[in-house]
C-alpha cells in the first residue's frame, strides 16, 4: 500500500470523488502544506495558516497505478485555477499534490504535463514535499456520504463527484 497527499479545492469534493476507487482503501480529509501545528478547520479558513485543505489517500499501486489516481483527481477540479474552485476562494482550496518520494514527484508532473494539453490555460497545481499531515476534525470525515442533502454538497460536490465517476466509471467499485 502506498499513501500520497492531494487537494484540489475543498476536501469534501475530493474525498467523495476518490472514494470508490478500486484500490483506494481510505481517503482521509486533512490539512498540509502550512506553518500551524495542529491546525483546525476555523483556522485554516482564515486563510492564515498557509495549510490547504487534503485528502490523504491510501491506495494500491498494483490495483490503481499512481499516475491514474492523479489523472481521476485533476477531474475533480480545474487545475487552472489559483487558490479557488467556484465560490471556494482562498490559498486553502489550492490544487497540490503533497509527495512523501521521489517517484510521486515524479508522477504527478508528468500527469500535469500529459494533462495541461485539455487546458487553454496553464496547470497551476502545485507539487511539493509533504511536511505533515494533519487530521482533518471528524466531521469533515465521510461529509458527502454522510450529508447528501446539504446544499452545498447538492449543488457542488455532487455534480462533481458525477462528472468524475462518469468519466473514469471503469476505475469504479
Amino acid at each position: 500500500m502506498e499513501q500520497i497527499v492531494l487537494g484540489g479545492g475543498c476536501f469534501w469534493c475530493v474525498e467523495g470523488g476518490l472514494l470508490g476507487l478500486r484500490g483506494v482503501s481510505e481517503v482521509l480529509p486533512g490539512y498540509s502544506g502550512g506553518h500551524i501545528e495542529n491546525p483546525t478547520y476555523e483556522q485554516v479558513c482564515t486563510k492564515r495558516t498557509g495549510h490547504a485543505e487534503v485528502v490523504r489517500v491510501t491506495f494500491d499501486p498494483e490495483v490503481i497505478p499512481r499516475r491514474t489516481l492523479l489523472r481521476v483527481f485533476h477531474t475533480l477540479f480545474d487545475p487552472t485555477h489559483l487558490n479557488r474552485q467556484g465560490n471556494d476562494i482562498g490559498p486553502q482550496y489550492r490544487s497540490i499534490v503533497l509527495y512523501s518520494e521521489e517517484g510521486q514527484r515524479d508522477d504527478a508532473l508528468a500527469v500535469i504535463e500529459e494533462i495541461s494539453e485539455n487546458y487553454d490555460d496553464p496547470i497551476v497545481t502545485e507539487v511539493a514535499p509533504l511536511d505533515v499531515f494533519w487530521v482533518a476534525e471528524d466531521d469533515h470525515h465521510g461529509y458527502f456520504v454522510n450529508n447528501p442533502q446539504n446544499p452545498y454538497c447538492s449543488a457542488v460536490v455532487g455534480p462533481k463527484i458525477a462528472k468524475t465517476r462518469a468519466k473514469h466509471a471503469s476505475l469504479y467499485e
